[in-house]
């Protein structure tokens, strides 16, 4: 922040609940006589079970089973006490450290709430948050050498592609509508006929790459989620097909000598008995 945009403040209170009992918990587990199993964990072995973690937490919200979403989020904490508690051993910060960095920045950056700062819509706290971002990274001399950095380059490929084009968007580089969106999906999809036709696989692969690019940017403009609704329809089409598998078991036929005809016929009754 610039000394001339001061952080607002809120009124620290003793915490309701205390993360105290799983911080214990998991230093037990660390100690030399501890689980043998966590005891040799670093934050490097830990990266796969937090991406883990949080796509089941995503799964039990798809379904709606708060139960389990409860459960699975307290399977997220843990990730983050793990890795907090493994920092504080190699004396880089704890979990308080963690916890006070997230809530000073929420209150920084949301000054229409702890400051003065007046927002007129959601579009209007989505640039201001950028601005306060911008303000912190050249505080900290790390501004970005691109409009486009700043992309984790883990995120699932849809979300990265999303992302890097609503970069891009900031400054104008984007249609007036959809319908530029939409045209660009019809061009790569020929572009992909081509290369399909030459049998060059190397360019079918990246004409694919293309189209898949093209067809996010189309979600973008019409407000989808292309990560959570690829989700949504893979689990759409495994639905259907376990009720094709369940028919077949029941009459004692195998799906590979079903034809392909019979198998769309199910796959119709599948769908309209959603």
């Amino acid at each position: 922040m610039t000394q001339d945009t001061p952080t607002p403040t809120v009124e620290q209170k003793k915490p309701t609940y205390p993360l105290d009992p799983l911080v214990e918990v998991m230093q037990r587990l660390r100690a030399p006589d501890g689980c043998p199993w966590d005891s040799i964990q670093t934050n490097e072995s830990l990266r796969r079970y937090l991406v883990e973690e949080t796509y089941e937490v995503l799964e039990a919200i798809d379904e709606q089973a708060w139960d389990k979403v409860q459960e699975e989020l307290g399977d997220v904490l843990l990730q983050v006490v793990f890795h907090a508690t493994i920092a504080a051993e190699n004396q880089l910060f704890d979990i308080n450290d963690v916890i006070a960095t997230i809530t000073e920045k929420l209150i920084r950056r949301h000054p229409h709430i702890f400051g003065d700062k007046e927002v007129k819509s959601a579009r209007d706290v989505t640039i201001n948050w950028e601005k306060i971002k911008q303000q912190e990274r050249r505080a900290l001399g790390r501004e970005y050498a691109s409009i486009l950095d700043g992309v984790p380059k883990d995120l699932p490929a849809l979300t990265q592609a999303e992302k890097t084009q609503a970069k891009a968007a900031r400054v104008g580089f984007e249609w007036e509508d959809v319908s530029g969106a939409m045209a660009k999906v019809e061009e790569e999809l020929g572009e992909l006929a081509k290369a399909r036709e030459k049998a060059d696989q190397e360019a079918i692969e990246a004409e694919m790459g293309d189209v898949f690019f093209a067809l996010v940017n189309v979600a973008r403009y019409l407000g989808v989620d292309p990560e959570m609704a690829l989700r949504a329809s893979t689990k759409k089409f495994v639905n259907r097909f376990h009720y094709i598998e369940e028919v077949a078991d029941q009459h004692g036929l195998r799906l590979s000598a079903m034809g392909l005809n019979e198998l769309d016929q199910l796959w119709n009754v599948a769908k309209s008995q959603e």
